[in-house]
């Protein structure tokens, strides 16, 4: 392993050339955190976030991360390569913290919104997936500056964890077009419930015409451009 052991703070930023040089490719940008539910993940966005105490491993963890993330390996290397850097003790490099994350205030409204979202999960989930999907969290994002929504995944579990839709959205575009970007993002859920890969490749473009959804939507959210549901 590369670094030095006693700066903290210089291993964490060789971590992204390190993952790099052990053959990582298709990722914007590589973030750390110390939350321990969720050691690895790559949102459709292509950013990794990986627990900071990874920033700690041998290369031969860090390859295995870069195995896990390929999803052109075969699913039993792919298990064997999770068991590598999951038996890595990263809480022993860097503690995680009590801190809860970040979240939006509630604000007045809230509640109706992400009662109409739900229902039209489950809705939207019969009359697409055959009640397949699990039930998923569902939020509003006030940060969401070029994004319509987005679904989160535990790279660990290979499991959803939340749909985020963004307010603004919300708040400017008819609910229709709410729905169709929540239904975008449960095309992503199905690949994650089903073992693919989340992107927008071939299977995605697939089934998204399936169940009537465009594969690249779009829609300005601000006053950027935007670059449409993930």
């Amino acid at each position: 392993m590369s670094g030095d052991l006693r700066f903290p703070d210089r291993l964490l930023e060789q971590l992204p050339e390190r993952l790099r040089a052990l053959g990582l490719t298709g990722v914007e940008r590589v973030c750390t955190h110390s939350n321990r539910t969720v050691m690895v993940s790559l949102n459709v966005r292509r950013v990794l976030r990986l627990h900071r105490g990874y920033a700690w491993a041998p290369d031969r963890v860090l390859r295995a991360i870069v195995q896990f993330l390929d999803p052109r390996l075969p699913r039993a290397l792919r298990r064997l390569a999770e068991r590598e850097f999951l038996a890595f003790p990263v809480e022993l490099h860097a503690p995680g913290t009590v801190r809860a994350p970040r979240r939006d205030r509630p604000r007045p409204g809230d509640l109706l919104i992400l009662h109409r979202l739900a229902t039209a999960h489950e809705r939207l989930n019969a009359a697409h997936f055959g009640g397949e999907l699990a039930g998923l969290p569902i939020r509003l994002s006030g940060r969401m500056r070029t994004r319509l929504g987005e679904l989160s995944v535990d790279l660990r579990t290979r499991r959803p964890i939340e749909i985020a839709i963004s307010r603004r959205h919300v708040a400017r575009h008819p609910w229709e077009e709410v729905e169709h970007t929540l239904l975008h993002e449960m095309v992503h859920q199905w690949q994650a419930e089903t073992g693919l890969a989340v992107d927008h490749g071939r299977l995605f473009r697939q089934k998204a015409r399936e169940v009537g959804v465009l594969p690249a939507a779009q829609r300005a959210v601000g006053r950027q451009p935007s670059v449409g549901a993930s």
